[in-house]
């Protein structure tokens, strides 16, 4: 019951988060430096403006990626396994596909321009990919500790 809590307090947590957060930019705040620009962008596509030729559409298609994504975490046990880590990746997703029902596009407003152009993103974006790079890390560290016990066992 813990885990579920934790799951359900994060994920709230990181979409009001990230819905604050694209309110004010929508409300005008905009903010340059020489490396970073803080300034309102309408993403039409995914990440690099993927597939934007899709439309309105690919709020559907996306809706049909989250169903999936909900159903191998609940089918395969993962929200005890991750409760954290799938809060973030979810809450991130969600933010998003809410932004696509909404406003037709998901609100950008990070564009990183120093040296190199890089993609617009978000906060929900960033806790997608915390999201991920949480659950890697706890498999690749459950995998080690794994492989140090049996060596452990097996010198003693």
């Amino acid at each position: 019951m813990r885990k579920f809590a934790i799951f359900g307090f994060a994920l709230i947590g990181i979409f009001i988060i990230d819905q604050g957060i694209k309110e004010l930019f929508e409300a005008g705040y905009n903010w340059q430096s020489k490396c970073i620009s803080l300034e309102l962008h309408i993403n039409h596509g995914v990440a690099f403006s993927m597939l934007s030729f899709l439309g309105a559409n690919l709020k559907w298609v996306v809706l049909a990626l989250v169903g999936v994504l909900a159903y191998l975490v609940v089918s395969e046990g993962w929200l005890t396994k991750y409760p954290f880590s799938l809060a973030l990746l979810t809450g991130g997703a969600l933010g998003n596909l809410y932004d696509r029902f909404i406003k037709d596009g998901v609100t950008d407003y990070v564009y990183w321009h120093c040296g190199f152009d890089f993609a617009v993103f978000n906060f929900a974006d960033v806790a997608i990919d915390a999201g991920i790079a949480l659950i890697l890390l706890q498999e690749l560290f459950k995998h080690k500790v794994k492989k140090w016990d049996y060596l452990y066992f097996y010198y003693w």
